[in-house]
């Protein structure tokens, strides 16, 4: 088992920057791919970015690309997600997943980021 847990979501003004923190427990950390997802209000839950076990292979949702940037910390078992020039359309629930092969079957209970306009 795998256990992640988000932070540092919260309330922000059009145009600026969060940074989303999701620490990992339980089996091999620095094995796993780690992912970003979000879910809107009333809308279904979407794909953010994606990173691999050695971070070389980066994946983005298009609405995201040149604002957002993952990373990872396989020493201290953290996933990020720096969020710079933040639209009220980035408002939602964030969750950290991961997972040992292509897909998440591990995730967080999610961290609220609100923008307002």
């Amino acid at each position: 088992q795998v256990q992640l847990v988000e932070s540092g979501g919260g309330l922000v003004q059009a145009g600026g920057s969060l940074r989303l923190s999701c620490a990992a427990s339980g089996r091999t950390f620095s094995n796993y791919l780690m992912g970003w997802f979000r879910q809107a209000p009333g809308k279904e839950r979407e794909f953010v970015a994606q990173i691999s076990w050695s971070g070389s292979r980066i994946l983005y949702a298009d609405s995201v690309k040149g604002r957002f940037t993952i990373s990872r910390d396989n020493a201290q078992n953290t996933v990020y997600l720096q969020m710079n020039s933040l639209k009220p359309g980035d408002t939602g629930v964030y969750y950290c997943a991961a997972g040992p092969g292509s897909g998440f079957p591990y995730w967080g209970q999610g961290t609220q980021v609100t923008v307002s306009s």
